[in-house]
């Protein structure tokens, strides 16, 4: 000790110097529904004291948050479990497979715990135990619309959890249980935290977006100096306010759909829809456990372009189904060329564990599939490529989500992020993230537009 330390009285006094804060690592796996979980797991944390480390070697524990999906999402989550395991060796598993237990310790009984999807508490406590947190009310400031894992300029609004359908290729309501909506105020107050933080985009996504509500029998709760219905329509007026943009996920195009276009004729929402089609044919739908009436859905996918005709739509497909026919594929192919839908993701079918899809007859063969899938996408192409060519010459607005030495990367209002294509703005270096800014488009091809300021 120095000659000159103060007395021990006086060094009794003096500021604690505080222990270095305990560090989280996290890998987060599976849809944007999965990345909302890690977002609110995340702020939970911070908010205790907790920092989060951007590798294995940093983190007192891991955190992987899994998907369960499909037989190929659960092999990448238990990867994911075993490169953390090695790397690290202190895990935490959630998320949808982790409802699986027996297979994941089965695999890697070194896992700390295991807990299963949205369970935030659990997670929380798991760490807890793992790591004590040290918490300084002081210092560890968390903001206030929470921690993201997404750029600073969007973010994903969860509305709801869970799903009422029982289509027979998934086992969603096994994993995360029937409809459970959250009152129309707690989304809203969320939505205006997110916005006074600088999200210039709110993703609105959830397992069946358009049955927001029903198990609430449609509530209303306190907003500001109102009441708001848990309404679907009620939900989309009211984001429609908060003056960014508002792009709907995961809508299944119930008949109350119909009455938010005109919301979207008005630029109060983004005319984009996500809607999981999944097949045309009466047949393979009713197998699918889906509605079969897919002359009606052209019907009416005619009629929201006729009251909004830059609406752009987004679906999902399935090829390879158990019992899809040839004439059942035809099908599909000529309802796709009608339908003219913007943006298509196709998968090739996949047996799901749990999955009633499992006992139907009629297995297609894995050559046909591939076959079937690439037919699929090349005629997707050709109608991409025709609707992306009439936007040349169109002045659009672009968010910008990239910028680099070489000009900027955004996003049209008919494209979400990471699944859907992309505006280029070349030697345009002057912007940043989240800009929004106008650009008429010069080329196009089947996927991405370029434009020029």
């Amino acid at each position: 000790m120095s000659a000159n330390a103060p007395p021990a009285e006086k060094a009794s006094k003096s500021p604690l110097i505080r222990r270095a804060a305990p560090r989280v690592g996290f890998v987060s796996l599976g849809c944007p529904k999965a990345l909302v979980d890690s977002e609110r797991i995340l702020t939970r944390l911070r908010s205790e004291g907790y920092e989060i480390s951007p590798d294995y070697d940093g983190a007192d524990v891991v955190v992987v948050n899994t998907c369960g999906f499909i037989d190929s999402a659960k092999r990448e989550s238990l990867d994911a479990i075993g490169e953390a395991l090695s790397e690290n060796g202190r895990v935490i598993v959630t998320g949808c497979l982790g409802v699986e237990e027996q297979r994941i310790r089965a695999e890697h009984p070194g896992v700390l715990a295991v807990t299963g999807p949205h369970q935030y508490e659990q997670v929380v406590n798991a760490v807890h135990e793992a790591v004590p947190p040290q918490h300084d009310p002081y210092v560890d400031l968390v903001p206030a619309e929470g921690l993201r894992l997404t750029p600073r300029h969007y973010a994903y609004l969860k509305i709801s959890e869970g799903c009422n359908n029982r289509c027979s290729f998934c086992i969603i309501p096994g994993l995360r249980g029937d409809l459970a909506s959250r009152q129309a105020s707690d989304v809203l107050r969320e939505a205006e935290r997110l916005v006074k933080a600088g999200v210039k985009e709110l993703l609105v996504i959830s397992q069946d977006t358009s049955a927001y509500g029903l198990d609430l029998k449609y509530a209303p709760s306190r907003w500001k100096d109102r009441e708001v219905r848990a309404r679907f329509l009620d939900l989309c007026k009211e984001l429609g306010e908060f003056g960014a943009w508002v792009r709907l996920h995961y809508v299944y195009p119930y008949p109350h759909v119909d009455e938010v276009i005109p919301l979207m004729a008005e630029g109060k929402i983004l005319p984009y829809m996500d809607i999981p089609f999944q097949h045309a044919s009466p047949a393979v739908l009713k197998a699918m456990r889906r509605p079969a009436h897919q002359e009606k859905t052209l019907e009416r996918i005619k009629s929201w372009r006729q009251v909004c005709p830059d609406l752009a739509l987004r679906s999902t497909f399935i090829v390879g189904f158990p019992g899809e026919t040839d004439a059942d594929f035809e099908m599909l192919l000529d309802w796709l060329r009608e339908a003219g839908l913007n943006r298509v993701g196709c998968f090739k079918y996949e047996p799901v564990e749990g999955a009633v899809a499992n006992a139907l007859p009629g297995a297609v063969p894995e050559e046909v599939k591939e076959e079937r899938w690439h037919r699929f996408m090349a005629v997707q192409q050709e109608v991409s490529r025709d609707i992306l060519a009439g936007k040349v010459g169109q002045t659009v607005d672009v968010l910008i989500d990239e910028v680099d030495e070489e000009g900027a990367l955004g996003r049209s209002k008919w494209d979400a992020p990471e699944i859907d294509g992309s505006v280029f703005l070349n030697g345009d270096t002057g912007l940043s993230a989240g800009d929004i800014v106008t650009a008429t488009i010069a080329h196009a091809d089947e996927y991405d537009l370029w434009g020029e300021r």
